[in-house]
């Protein structure tokens, strides 16, 4: 079984309701009906009986028994005590657990605010608790030697790994971003063993960052999706699932919604990275810094009165 196949008991850990949102679009028929009725109302779910809950999905008892144990849940009572411990947690961050904190066009700057801080905390709090660190520190070790790293993504998602892979040359590992399928799929291609291909998308559905991981992986190279459903498409080209955890609101689509938890995990790559790599980082960084040095305005006294800090290493 690879990385990608891997699901974690979710109930155990608080995050039994983010691994029902990452499975949602791969359950079907009454799965499904049990799934949705949970997530509408996780606070219900988490007092209901195992009838009521059988009742108010249209199914029955023996189906959320398998719904059970589809998500790796041992019985009902694992399932509420999973739900209850997600509802806790959030209650003590403070947050909406059902994301009624949404916007609506007669809501106040100030409300607006702090609904968006709230959701994405809670997005990137969320990630954090769910991501598979065990599969994370491998792909950083193949990274840190690979020949080149190769990222593939579409429409918004393009610009965030545009962003890592600038800032992955800037420590010295050769990399390339591909947001047009036909030279994508150019450059998949010619990759092979030793080369890695990581794929962002929030859907996991968007066919062409699908397509051009799949050519990447038939020619040998290790590939990585990042996306918030496990049971995509594009988590079934990968040998590593990265995941985040991102709800949508009224005037943001997932794929805006998911952009910092996104940046948390490809910024947790690229430290890991130059960790791996420090010395070889470290000389890399320090000649890019030097070569933009004369493109910068020099300090004045008034503009900075103290002594500048030493830049960090990455």
């Amino acid at each position: 079984m690879t990385a990608a196949q891997d699901l974690p008991a979710e109930a155990g850990s608080g995050q039994l309701l983010v691994h029902l949102r990452s499975v949602l679009p791969g359950l079907t028929g009454a799965l499904r009906q049990v799934a949705n009725v949970i997530l509408e109302d996780p606070g219900w779910a988490s007092r209901a009986t195992i009838v009521e809950l059988g009742e108010r999905s249209n199914t029955s008892p023996a189906t959320v028994t398998r719904f059970c144990r589809s998500l790796g849940v041992a019985g009902y009572t694992e399932l509420r005590v999973g739900i209850a411990t997600e509802i806790g947690r959030a209650v003590q961050a403070g947050w909406e657990l059902g994301i009624g904190a949404d916007v609506v066009p007669t809501d106040p700057l100030e409300r607006v605010l702090k609904t968006l801080l709230a959701v994405d905390l809670q997005a990137m709090h969320e990630t954090a608790a769910a991501l598979d660190l065990t599969a994370l520190d491998r792909v950083v070790d193949i990274m840190a030697q690979a020949r080149r790293v190769d990222f593939y993504a579409m429409g918004g998602s393009a610009a965030v790994v545009e962003d890592m892979q600038l800032r992955m040359h800037r420590i010295g590992i050769a990399s390339w971003t591909w947001s047009d399928v036909h030279n994508g799929l150019t450059s998949a291609v010619l990759l092979g063993p030793g080369d890695v291909a990581i794929g962002l998308s929030h859907s996991g559905r968007t066919t062409e960052t699908v397509e051009m991981l799949a050519a990447a992986r038939s020619r040998g190279a290790t590939t990585v999706a990042i996306t918030n459903f496990s049971t995509s498409p594009v988590a079934e080209v990968a040998d590593y699932v990265l995941g985040t955890s991102v709800r949508e609101t009224s005037f943001r689509s997932g794929a805006m919604s998911a952009r910092h938890s996104q940046f948390l995990v490809l910024d947790l790559l690229y430290l890991a990275v130059a960790q791996r790599t420090h010395q070889r980082a470290t000389d890399a960084f320090a000649r890019t810094a030097d070569a933009v040095a004369t493109h910068r305005l020099p300090t004045t006294p008034h503009s900075a009165p103290h002594a500048a800090p030493t830049p960090p290493p990455y």
